[in-house]
């Protein structure tokens, strides 16, 4: 079972990707808390773009705008019919041309159903 996670960052801004190109910097990352019926919760995120930031002597591993991140999961064979949740946990830390933030997590829910 596949399930998209559509992620926007807000114009202006970038996120690093999930392997930054220095080991200081936060990468975006995916933790699940619960997946329910679901197993795996594998993340497939997209390939970055390398780009110069007048606070970097080199080029950084960023996602800017709207992106989907892919989760691929197993539905457990003890499983029952029926509609469930699974709950992740977005962290990520959000900088501009001047400056980086103060990393965020934010929670979000994938409704899923079994058949």
């Amino acid at each position: 079972m596949l399930a998209k996670i559509p992620v926007t960052v807000k114009q202006g801004y970038h996120v690093n990707s999930n392997k930054p190109a220095d080991e200081y910097l936060i990468p975006l990352k995916v933790t699940w808390k619960s997946t329910g019926a679901l197993e795996g919760g594998e993340i497939v995120y997209p390939k970055p773009s390398l780009e110069k930031y007048p606070f970097s002597e080199t080029p950084l591993s960023v996602y800017t705008g709207s992106f989907d991140l892919t989760a691929h999961f197993k539905v457990s064979d003890k499983a029952a019919a029926g509609p469930g949740v699974a709950v992740g946990q977005l962290r990520y830390q959000a900088c501009d041309d001047k400056a980086c933030y103060p990393p965020k997590n934010v929670e979000f829910n994938l409704s899923y159903q079994v058949q």
